[in-house]
């Protein structure tokens, strides 16, 4: 190997490492650090791609209900718990038919083919299920809304969060008006 060509070989294996860091630096930056799930950006894209080749796609929205009570009863660490919980469980019910997401704070999305997807009663069940964190069972509850990309005048990812996320205040406004809302812990 002549020298013109070795001196080239340093440049780029530090131009491969670069990049690869860089690569890596922007994965983690699409991924929630608590949760593992993705952030908006990462699901939103992802969501993107999915309702292309589903436009038939539900898209829901989770809110958890009482989280400022639990941190506040409990510490950060009972809430950081719930966190973790809500998005397994909110992953777990996606299965390989669907994206969540982490929106922030305790906000949650995903996006399914709808076809294949389980049925939301499965995840409103599993969302209200207590948790354990150190020792003591806590409770969770959380609301849902939804929306079939099908039931909207033009299929897109914004209308069907704004129609998700009207259906989640809806469902809010219920379960505080049954009491299903935790109010203390």
């Amino acid at each position: 190997m002549d020298t013109q060509a070795l001196a080239l070989v340093p440049p780029l294996v530090g131009w491969a490492a670069h990049s690869g860091f860089l690569t890596h630096r922007l994965a983690a930056a699409r991924r929630d650090p608590l949760t593992g799930l993705h952030t908006r950006a990462g699901w939103t894209a992802r969501a993107t791609r999915l309702i292309r080749r589903h436009p038939d796609a539900l898209v829901v929205l989770v809110d958890l209900d009482g989280f400022k009570t639990l941190n506040d009863t409990h510490g950060h660490a009972a809430g950081d718990t719930a966190l973790t919980v809500t998005a397994s469980r909110l992953a777990t019910w996606c299965g390989r038919h669907g994206i969540a997401g982490r929106l922030g704070g305790d906000e949650f999305v995903a996006v399914l083919d709808h076809t294949h997807g389980p049925d939301l009663t499965e995840l409103d069940c599993a969302l209200h299920r207590p948790f354990l964190h150190a020792g003591q069972t806590l409770p969770l509850a959380a609301s849902v809304g939804s929306c079939r990309l099908a039931d909207l005048p033009t299929r897109t990812l914004p209308g069907a969060l704004a129609a998700a996320d009207a259906a989640m205040y809806v469902a809010k406004g219920r379960a505080a008006r049954r009491g299903q809302r935790p109010a203390s812990f």
